[in-house]
This record gives C-alpha cells, sequence and structure tokens, in this order.
C-alpha cells in the first residue's frame, strides 16, 4: 500500500471546513490509514494549534504515521535548478524538501499548492491535487 503524504495547505483547509476541497477523499484515505504526515508539516501546523489551544487536535496528528526526513542538500539544489529552467520560481526550500521526502520514500503527496502541480510535469513523484 502507498501512504499518502497530506500537505500543510490541505490540512489547514480540511481543519477549517473549506470546501476548496474535498474532505471525503482525505476522509477515505484517514479511513484506509493510508495517511502519514512529516516533521515538517508538523512544525507548520502545531503551533497554530498550540495557540489555540486545540490539544486533542495535536494528539491527532502527532499519532499519524510519521516519516522521517533525511536531507539531501545537493538533490534539493538540483530541484530548483530544473525548475528554474522549466520556468518555475519561488518555490521554497521546505516544499522542495516535502517533495525529496515523497520520492525517497515512494509517498503520493496531496497538496493544493500550486508548485506542486507545476513540479509534477517534469519531476517524477505521485500527486493529487486537491483544487477543485
Amino acid at each position: 500500500m502507498k501512504y499518502i503524504l497530506i500537505d500543510t495547505s490541505v490540512w489547514i483547509e480540511y481543519f477549517r471546513g473549506s470546501d476548496t476541497i474535498n474532505s471525503d477523499i482525505i476522509n477515505n484515505f484517514i479511513d484506509n490509514n493510508q495517511i502519514c504526515i512529516n516533521d515538517l508539516i508538523l512544525s507548520e501546523l502545531i503551533p497554530s494549534l498550540k495557540h489555540k489551544k486545540e490539544h486533542d487536535l495535536i494528539d491527532i496528528l502527532l499519532s499519524i504515521r510519521k516519516i522521517p526526513i533525511e536531507i539531501n542538500w545537493q538533490e534539493i539544489i538540483n530541484f530548483q535548478v530544473i525548475n528554474l529552467r522549466h520556468g518555475t520560481n519561488n518555490v521554497g526550500i521546505p516544499d522542495l524538501i516535502i517533495l525529496q521526502n515523497v520520492i525517497n520514500h515512494n509517498l503520493s503527496l496531496v497538496s493544493i499548492d500550486k508548485h506542486f502541480g507545476q513540479m509534477k510535469k517534469y519531476i517524477d513523484f505521485s500527486f493529487v491535487d486537491m483544487k477543485k
């Protein structure tokens, strides 16, 4: 079974109950125990949740299967060079680390971030665009 890494952008919309994503798809991944998370995504989500005193939600996020991040900086540089060659500018290092994590662990990435949709055109990785 391929695990699904849900990007920060999707988690935020999911928690808000936003209609910009299809929550049924996320619920299906959760019900099938397919989701995973990494420390980068947790570090983007948890501070705001702590500030809002959403401790139950933090506990749930911390209970999700965590995928380790091993950063290969040369590969990050190569991804950025590829992006620039294809006219994709302003991809942040956190997104490139997430991309590397997805590729290295053969995960599927669920995101609404336009950069991932652009990178999918010329970098091979499993991607589910959640924009409606």
